[in-house]
Formats: structure tokens, sequence, C-alpha cells
């Protein structure tokens, strides 16, 4: 009988947290920053704050959580590392708003402004990031000695990561880039740009496994995702792209000595007005990479000016690149309920390498119109077959 009552008792705080609308992260032991000295007036310069924060909570052998509250805190470039880290789940609640310095310089010549490296078990909850970038793009527009730029926020080489409900604005550079990383867990991300924003993709994922990238509006100048070598087992869904270049898998090839890219399926996805849906690219030369089974399914085409397109002759500027073939094999990759509108005749093209011709391609219940017209398709060197409705006519 005590056994359970104590139950019982058990049960009921469990409802009474929920009615209080508690978050289960609030039983963690809870590192505030502004008990470390951070400032959320946007003018103090809080990056050691957020470094000793985060250094506390890793010293910890419990689960933690850093707490961001709501204001503006500026940091410079930081890298969070996980080496001494014992805590086995960190929780990074932002309310807040993280922005970067107003002189793009600092950060331009920075690789990173927030790169996690070698972590395993953090989490990245609410809060937007400001890189104000646009002084940057500007210098780079005018073809002044500019800096690179940087990433706004990065993760290498690490394990069971988790990305929720994060805003990105105005990266300088790429605004999420996952490298050398598994099981890792992006959603409710919305990344914003001006459409004219240069090398400012959305999301990079390279040399990781196991990677899902769910319910997410990306708006910027480049690729909305961009998939590059070593990418396996990648699961994207309900992502909505524009303006921007489409999700991207390339540029490949960009190496002799490369992995594949292999298993992504991309489902349920909205373009609109961008220059591409989804794009396979990769430099015209000699490389071990590969491109194999690739699912793109059920998505929305709005005025996007190369719906599907297949590029293996990526040559830009035509250097480094002249008179040779692509090496990559690009094999078993589905097209399954693709429809909407191209804002040019070509629909579909698909440009493989005549040494390596793209095998498996596979067009099912596919529906693109130019204008209300029929659309064209164009295939060089590309095997496959169609199945049930294909618009425009079938060109393999």
């Amino acid at each position: 009988m005590e056994m359970l009552m104590l139950c019982l008792h058990s049960i009921l705080f469990f409802i009474f947290l929920v009615s209080l609308n508690i978050n289960i992260s609030s039983a963690k032991t809870s590192y505030n920053v502004l008990t470390y000295g951070a400032r959320p007036n946007g003018k103090t310069d809080s990056t050691q704050a957020f470094l000793d924060a985060w250094t506390a909570a890793c010293g910890s052998t419990a689960p933690t959580m850093i707490y961001i509250p709501k204001g503006r805190y500026l940091l410079g470039s930081v890298a969070f590392t996980g080496g001494n880290c014992k805590s086995p789940d960190i929780t990074i609640r932002i309310d807040g708003t993280l922005i970067a310095p107003e002189d793009y310089r600092i950060l331009g010549l920075a690789s990173n402004w927030l790169s996690f490296e070698g972590v395993s078990g953090v989490s990245i909850v609410g809060g937007a990031l400001d890189a104000k970038g646009s002084p940057l793009w500007d210098c780079k527009s005018k073809g002044s000695n500019c800096p690179a730029g940087a990433t706004t926020l990065s993760f290498v080489n690490s394990n069971n990561i988790k990305i929720d409900g994060l805003l990105s604005l105005n990266s300088q550079m790429f605004h999420i880039v996952i490298n050398g990383c598994q099981n890792v867990k992006v959603q409710g991300v919305r990344v914003i740009a001006a459409g004219d924003s240069p090398n400012t993709d959305g999301i990079h994922v390279q040399l990781s496994t196991d990677v899902a990238i769910m319910n997410s509006s990306i708006k910027t100048g480049d690729d909305c995702i961009s998939i590059g070598p070593g990418t396996k087992n990648l699961w994207i869904e309900r992502v909505r792209c524009g303006p921007g270049h489409g999700i991207s898998i390339g540029s490949l090839a960009k190496t002799m000595d490369e992995p594949g890219v292999q298993n992504v399926t991309v489902k349920s996805t909205i373009f609109t007005g961008t220059t591409n849906g989804f794009r396979i690219k990769s430099w015209a030369r000699h490389s071990t990479g590969f491109v194999q089974a690739i699912r793109f399914i059920g998505a929305t085409m709005i005025n996007v000016q190369n719906p599907i397109i297949i590029d293996q002759n990526y040559c830009p500027h035509n250097l480094n690149c002249p008179n040779q073939v692509s090496g990559i094999q690009i094999s078993d990759v589905m097209y399954q309920g693709i429809r909407g509108t191209s804002a040019t005749p070509v629909a579909i093209k698909f440009d493989c390498s005549f040494k390596y011709p793209c095998k498996g391609i596979r067009l099912q219940n596919v529906n693109l119109t130019y204008f209300n017209k029929e659309a064209q398709s164009t295939c060089t060197n590309a095997i496959g077959k169609t199945y049930g409705q294909v618009q425009p006519d079938n060109c393999l």
C-alpha cells in the first residue's frame, strides 16, 4: 500500500509539473550566462562569460543546461570544445539574440563565429543568431579586398547533436555547417539572408552520417541545403526553400580522392523562385567520388529556373578543368511526385559525363510546365526509365 501511494504521488507530481508547463530540461543543473558576467545590452562583449558558462557546464557529470535569457548578447568568434567535457547532455537554451560585432572584419578573418568541436550530446534550443553579414556582402560586391567571412554555426567531429527552433540571420558565409558528425537532428530552423548574398548556404552537410533536417524554412543567397562529400544517411523533409539555389549535392570532384554521397532522401519540399530545385553538381575533372541511392520525393516547384538538373561538366571560369571529364559515378537517383512550374523552357536537364554516364535515373509522376506550356527536357549520357505520367516528355 505504501509503495502504491508513493507511485501515485510521483504521478501526481509529474502531472503538476506538466500543468505548469515546466520543461523537463529545467530539472537539469542550470548555468545562467548572466551569472558569469554576460550583459544583455548588445554592447558589452560577453564572449568570455559564455566560455566560462560552457566550462562550468562541461565540468558536471550530470545533464546540464546553459541558459541565455532574453536580451542581446555581443559575441566575437568563439569555439566550444568538448575535449574535457564530463556532462553527457548539455542543452543551450537561448531566449535572447546573439549578435556579431559591428565591424565585419572581426568575424570576417575567422573561419567560424560559433563553433562546437568534438562535442557530444549538445542541444541548441530556440534563440536567434544575427551575424550582421550585409556589410561584408557589400564589400564583396564592390570587388574590394575583403575577408572571406565566417560560418555562423559550425559543428565539427561531434555526435548526438540537436538544433531546434533556431533563427539564423544574415550570415557572412554559411549559416549552419555539419562536418564530420554523427546522429544530428535539425528541426524548426529558420534561415534568412538576402537573395543576392554570396556563399550564404543555409545548411551544409559533409563527411557526416545519420543527419535529419526537418520542418525548416531557408531563404538565402546560395544553396538552401548543400550536401558535400562523405554524406551518408541524410533525411530532409518538409523544407521550404526560396530565395536560394535549391538543394544541391555538390560541388563534388573538388579533389581526386573524395568519399561518396549515398542514401539521401528529400521529401515534401517547396521551392519558390529558386535558381535550382534538385541539383547534383560535379566538377569536370577526375575523382574517386560517387553519388548513389538518392530519393527526391514529393516536391512543389514554383517558378524555379532549373527544377531538376544534373551537371557533371561544372567548370566555372574554365579554370583547372577544361577538356576534362567528371569521374563522379552517379547512379540510382529517383525523382517521384515532382510538380510545378519552370521559369525556363528546360525543366529537366541531365548533363552527364560521357566517361561515367548517369545510370539508374528514375522519373515517376513528374509534371512540370513552363508558363502553362509544355516544358522541355534534355539528356546527355543519361540512362534510366520513366514510370507513370512524366512531363516534359522523357529524354532518357
